[in-house]
């Protein structure tokens, strides 16, 4: 439990305010050739992240494949980006979707957030979601951010619901993922909640949500390209109209051809034919990607990367 003498909600506008902005990179867990977690190829990936301008970094989020990794393997993971955010004084959000799981966080400064999705398959309806989030939020040693993905969770939050997060002590931020632009998303733009950080998740619809006045991403899209993502939201954060579209819509197709199969497998990869991780593998249920699309991202990625003529 939280020392009473903290201010929480406070704190928590913080938090919000200083770090939630900008490019969040959710962190692939690479694995080498007998299996294992590959440490050091995870690190490598951490600091480049960073090296090319990324805000924060975000362990086990779902693209890290946490629900295939033993309890030893996810605390490895969090000390090996622990240990970069601290050197890097860079913001680490880490995956926790359990009062167990949010528990573990406590006296992990380099933690500033966890990434908590809505409940997933029971379908508990608005009422029973923002009550369970409100019960996480109020146990938890460290703020949330509430990760939106309906196709995925089964239940659908209105743009009321998620303005309604803002009010709840100890969440700042969301990660809004609805699948696309509907208008729930226009609603909640155009009265976004003073307290609430709203990263864009759906990578192919990130420029849009930054038009829309989003204030970051967390993009497994970004493990490529990282330094094109950050200049997309400067560019939409400075008023640069004409780079926003231009730009948008060449990560919009790299991040189509890396989302091709189930993510990270396409992502897995490319990193793997580019040399940045030792083996392209991923853990049941997921199945590696196939050639034709790692084909395709790699065409992708070159077409965003290569230098204007």
């Amino acid at each position: 439990m939280r020392n009473a003498n903290w201010s929480f909600t406070v704190v928590a506008g913080i938090v919000r305010a200083m770090t939630l902005t900008g490019l969040f990179v959710p962190l692939i867990t690479p694995f080498d050739r007998s299996g294992a977690v590959a440490p050091d190829a995870l690190e490598g990936l951490a600091h480049q992240a960073l090296d090319d301008g990324a805000r924060g970094l975000v362990a086990l989020g779902t693209t890290g494949e946490p629900s295939s990794l033993t309890p030893a393997e996810q605390q490895a993971v969090v000390d090996v980006v622990r240990r970069v955010c601290r050197e890097r004084h860079a913001p680490l959000v880490v995956g926790a979707n359990t009062a167990q799981a949010l528990g573990a966080l406590a006296g992990l400064p380099e933690v500033v957030a966890a990434l908590t999705t809505v409940p997933s398959f029971v379908r508990p309806g608005e009422e029973g979601a923002l009550a369970h989030l409100a019960r996480l939020a109020a146990d938890s040693p460290v703020p949330l951010v509430v990760y939106d993905i309906p196709y995925r969770t089964g239940q659908y939050l209105s743009a009321d619901a998620l303005r309604r997060l803002g009010d709840v002590p100890g969440v700042v931020g969301l990660k809004y993922s609805a699948g696309g632009i509907n208008a729930d998303t226009v609603a909640l733009f155009a009265e976004q909640p003073p307290g609430l950080a709203i990263l864009g998740g759906d990578d192919a619809f990130i420029s849009p949500l930054l038009a829309l006045g989003a204030h970051g991403g967390i993009l497994a899209s970004a493990h490529l390209a990282t330094a094109e993502f950050v200049r997309l939201i400067d560019a939409w954060h400075g008023g640069d109209v004409v780079t926003g579209r231009t730009l948008g819509g060449r990560l919009a197709t790299l991040s189509a051809a890396l989302f091709a199969e189930p993510n990270p497998t396409v992502v897995k990869a490319v990193l793997h034919a580019k040399g940045r991780i030792p083996t392209p593998d991923v853990r049941l249920p997921l199945l590696p990607a196939h050639s034709d699309s790692t084909t395709a991202a790699l065409r992708a990625w070159d077409s965003v990367t290569r230098p204007a003529p």
